[in-house]
């Protein structure tokens, strides 16, 4: 009998707001590549300065080793023979993340790409939009939120800075419902 051929190139992407369990739901999925002796990499932004150098760290206080890049095409350079591609803090790369992702399921790799997918003012960020248009499953995981105890989908910003990114945790930012942010954002217009 013939052997099926199972092609395992997928693209999986992880989002929600600040404060929803989207590095911890990464970090459970590479565990569990971890356990199954695939060999995995997982890669984090520069820009993003809250943990240590070599890992992206839960809320929960769960780790797992991370190698920093400034450009996403620093993956394409270093996973040859990598079966599980990890990336954190998507968010933070350019558009070309996109097609390194892409490029890298379609040479038969299983990318894990764990990000925000609206930014502070309620839009979609960076590249994840796009990246949730190619995956092959996307799953959104929510806050709760800080004032009404419902699940919360935005990341409000407690400060009127206006660049798009604030590198920041619970002093800056709380996860908020749809109605308790469109109030606050209205408010903030006045």
């Amino acid at each position: 009998m013939k052997q099926k051929h199972v092609f395992k190139g997928r693209l999986e992407v992880i989002c929600g707001s600040m404060f929803s369990g989207k590095t911890e739901e990464l970090i459970k999925r590479i565990k569990k590549v971890e356990l199954s002796g695939n060999k995995y990499r997982v890669y984090r932004p520069k820009i993003d300065s809250r943990n240590p150098n070599n890992k992206i760290i839960s809320h929960a206080k769960n780790e797992v080793l991370a190698t920093i890049i400034s450009s996403p095409k620093e993956i394409l350079d270093n996973c040859k023979d990598i079966d599980v591609i990890g990336i954190d803090e998507a968010q933070f790369f350019d558009q070309s993340l996109v097609k390194v992702c892409n490029t890298l399921a379609n040479n038969g790799q299983r990318i894990i790409v764990a990000g925000l997918d609206m930014d502070y003012q309620g839009n979609p960020f960076g590249p994840m939009p796009n990246l949730m248009a190619c995956a092959e499953e996307v799953k959104k995981v929510y806050a709760i939120c800080v004032e009404t105890g419902n699940p919360a989908g935005y990341s409000y910003r407690k400060e009127e800075k206006k660049e798009l990114v604030l590198i920041g945790e619970k002093k800056e930012y709380e996860p908020l419902s749809r109605e308790v942010f469109i109030k606050r954002m209205n408010k903030r217009k006045l």
